[in-house]
């Protein structure tokens, strides 16, 4: 399969997982003395040297605080910074750079909507809808909202394979729903949420829509624009990129219409002891000095995923989901929790007789590193009666191999507890 690469030393004629991996130091580690086989992308994947080098780079040679500054360094790290804030942009097909606010992470993104666009545009009485897979950053803060501004959140169920019940969904609508905030995928259940039809139907009912897109961008590709969603987040971490940098996508209109979110240098216009105006988006959302290298960070992983193709990514993820799906089934005693008909690379699971906790500790022991516990999503673990699961997401450097290996030590799990 063919890419379109960008220029420098990892063009791509065609997906070589093998020649990925190069890319990847820490895939070189070894853990209890094997070698690492990394199943937790779902949590924070790793990153290519291009990220890190990148980094390092604006460190050594051209660091220095952006905006304002007519120094050379600071002219540097503004330009680097701001073509960052393009690159999003144009990895989710934004119209306008000017629509990307950098904040720390998706979790940040989230409760500034609620704080921002909740506590300015909803009235006691009005309604949130969510779904019962949320991650807890998709319902503390609507909690919080709620009690503050005497709302009603309503839940989404789901069936018991994990699909979205879009006839519960449609039942929930309502002339008072002002806020609808889905997952685009589940990151426990890998379930792909029918998002585009979710937006159609709240934005017919008269709400916004919120999607937290955390664990869909770096497995497919995003059309903010194609979706019609409303708001749109997500963290630069699970994208490759570095911790302490996430992304609120909007329409430029509606984030001028939101007052700002924090105060403090940069995003303001001109202050007196007065008055104090602000600036436009997506400076007024940045209140202080910004995350200035992790967005340099951010911007070259998504050159670097560019370089490689998101559907050249997406069609080898999907042929590790296929095939773990099929060997984990094949141990007895192991059920697979979420089996939608369209899944991303997330394979959840319990053991009859093994506790997650042992499950992971002991795979750890082989050099298998999977995420153990409820995965930030008590109120899913409680839909399917269990205290959590152990969870093995893929990314664009796993292999075959590696599933094998995780097969392999969940066989020793399994006759420990036999």
């Amino acid at each position: 399969m063919s890419v379109s690469a960008k220029a420098g030393d990892n063009s791509l004629q065609a997906f070589d997982v093998e020649r990925v991996r190069e890319d990847f130091p820490i895939l070189n580690e070894q853990v209890h003395g094997k070698p690492l086989v990394f199943l937790d992308n779902g949590a924070s994947a790793q990153k290519p040297r291009q990220v890190i080098q990148a980094m390092t780079d604006c460190m050594t040679h051209y660091y220095a605080n952006v905006h304002r500054g007519n120094h050379k360094m600071s002219q540097l790290s503004t330009e680097a910074y701001e073509e960052a804030r393009r690159k999003v942009a144009g990895f989710i097909h934004a119209p306008s750079d000017k629509e990307v606010i950098f904040t720390r992470g998706a979790t940040e993104a989230i409760n500034l909507v609620a704080a921002s666009y909740g506590r300015t545009f909803l009235n006691p009485g009005d309604e949130i809808i969510i779904t019962v897979m949320e991650h807890h950053a998709n319902i503390v803060p609507w909690q919080m909202l709620r009690d503050e501004k005497g709302l009603i959140l309503k839940i989404v169920p789901i069936d018991d394979d994990g699909h979205f019940l879009m006839d519960e969904f449609e039942a929930l609508l309502s002339d008072k729903t002002k806020l609808v905030a889905v997952p685009h995928i589940s990151n426990v259940l890998g379930t792909v949420l029918p998002v585009k039809e979710i937006i159609r139907k709240a934005h017919a009912a008269g709400a916004k829509v919120l999607i937290d897109g955390c664990q869909a961008v770096p497995h497919t590709r995003v059309d903010v624009q194609d979706l019609g969603a409303d708001f749109y987040v997500f963290s630069a971490h699970k994208l490759y990129g570095p911790t302490g940098i996430g992304v609120l996508w909007a329409p430029e209109d509606l984030l001028n219409a939101m007052p700002p979110y924090q105060g403090g240098g940069d995003m303001i216009d001109r202050v007196t002891f007065e008055k104090t105006t602000y600036q436009d988006a997506p400076h007024r959302f940045e209140a202080g000095t910004p995350a200035i290298i992790e967005a340099i960070g951010f911007g070259a992983a998504i050159d670097y995923v560019d370089s490689i193709g998101l559907d050249n990514i997406a069609a080898h993820e999907v042929g590790l989901l296929h095939y773990a799906t099929e060997r984990l089934s094949q141990i007895d005693g192991l059920h697979i929790i979420g089996n939608a008909d369209d899944k991303a690379s997330i394979v959840s699971f319990v053991m009859d007789d093994a506790h997650i906790s042992d499950i992971g500790t002991l795979i750890d022991r082989m050099g298998v590193a999977v995420r153990v516990g409820h995965h930030c999503a008590q109120p899913l673990m409680d839909r399917y009666g269990i205290p959590g699961t152990a969870r093995a997401s893929f990314g664009m450097y796993n292999t075959k191999a590696e599933i094998d290996a995780l097969y392999d030590a969940l066989i020793v799990v399994k006759e420990m507890f036999s």
